[in-house]
């Protein structure tokens, strides 16, 4: 991190971790965060569901959720976006405080309760997004909604001409009953809907499904057998925990959906479990407690086909993207890799 960045942290992380939050949004926008441009390389360079990435590190959903820093996120050198969630109906969220930083634990604890302005404003910020940039959006419900499943397709229908992949995002555990929709029937009926809509846009898009880590065995069988059957296009593993096993902080225990460092090892086992699951043949997105190169290394060793992170950046800066992903080159090179896909589930053995 440079000298420039590390001050610019130790002061954001003097404020509100909300504040800080739209801080760093703003410097985005402004453009005065760090911008490398395009990473990439022909090891680095790969497919996720027919879309070309120039290297596997994408910014997960909840960073950007409203799209209003597309340009300045798509010059910080990520492989690809996700914007979101973003809902039919706008909505202000659950009330502040409702994100914590648990800085001992390299950790985060919100629950937000899919806080975005809205389905028509979100589209109307994507429509000049930038061209050169892959950017999807993660798919949400209104809290009040009398159809939840509904709302999906409903988001879908209305921005889908704007984005090259989506997300349906039924894992999130801050709005109530939500990951009762990861069950079964309710699964499969949800994915119809959205993929009957995805067959109305002018051009195929990618559909991915995002999982909760705390699922059971059986359960996390019956999302990847619905998932297999519904034709989703990827599986994205996994949303925040409700766990708090391990934890030393302070903000331990309020309520919320865990995220960073102390979901590595949990959100890993998942992703390798689907890994074997689908006998490798469903593109699978590694998230959570990514924030160094051997990190992100194990989950695609695990099963991953690209990544996504989030939280490390509270505590590793933007400056963090270049860092991991000239490191994965590096360390692919190293390990006699050609590509990320030649790596892909080379360990995943160790994580079952």
């Amino acid at each position: 991190m440079r000298l420039t960045e590390r001050a610019g942290m130790a002061l954001l992380h003097r404020v509100d971790p909300e504040r800080a939050h739209g801080l760093a949004l703003t410097a985005l926008r402004a453009g005065v965060a760090p911008s490398p441009g395009l990473l990439t390389s022909d090891r680095l360079a790969c497919e996720l569901a027919g879309l070309r990435l120039p290297n596997p590190l994408g910014l997960a959903a909840g960073f950007d959720k409203n799209a209003e820093a597309l340009r300045g996120l798509s010059r910080a050198g990520f492989g690809f976006l996700e914007v979101g969630a973003a809902t039919p109906r706008p909505q202000p969220g659950n009330p502040r405080p409702r994100l914590f930083r648990l800085s001992q634990d390299h950790a985060a604890i919100n629950r937000f309760g899919f806080n975005n302005d809205g389905m028509e404003s979100i589209a109307a910020r994507l429509e000049t997004r930038p061209r050169d940039a892959v950017i999807g959006l993660n798919l949400g419900a209104n809290k009040d909604s009398a159809d939840r499943a509904g709302d999906f397709a409903r988001v879908l229908a209305r921005t889908g001409a704007t984005l090259d992949f989506a997300t349906v995002n039924v894992s999130s555990p801050n709005t109530e009953k939500l990951r009762d929709l990861q069950g079964k029937e309710a699964l499969a009926a949800l994915l119809a809907g959205v993929l009957e809509t995805r067959d109305t846009l002018p051009r195929r898009l990618p559909i991915f499904l995002k999982i909760a880590p705390d699922l059971d065995p059986e359960g996390l069988k019956d999302v990847a057998e619905v998932a297999t059957a519904a034709g989703v296009d990827g599986i994205i593993a996994t949303n925040t925990t409700l766990s708090r096993e391990g934890l030393i902080s302070p903000q331990a225990q309020e309520v919320g959906g865990l995220s960073g460092r102390p979901l590595f090892d949990r959100s890993t086992r998942v992703l390798a479990r689907l890994s074997e699951l689908t006998e490798g043949r469903m593109p699978l997105v590694g998230v959570g407690g990514i924030e160094t190169v051997e990190t992100a290394f194990e989950k695609i060793r695990a099963g991953a086909s690209a990544l996504q992170l989030y939280t490390a950046l509270v505590y590793g800066g933007l400056g963090l993207v270049r860092e991991i992903v000239e490191g994965l080159d590096a360390r692919l090179a190293a390990e006699g890799f050609a590509s990320v896909a030649e790596a892909r589930g080379t360990g995943r053995a160790a994580w079952l």
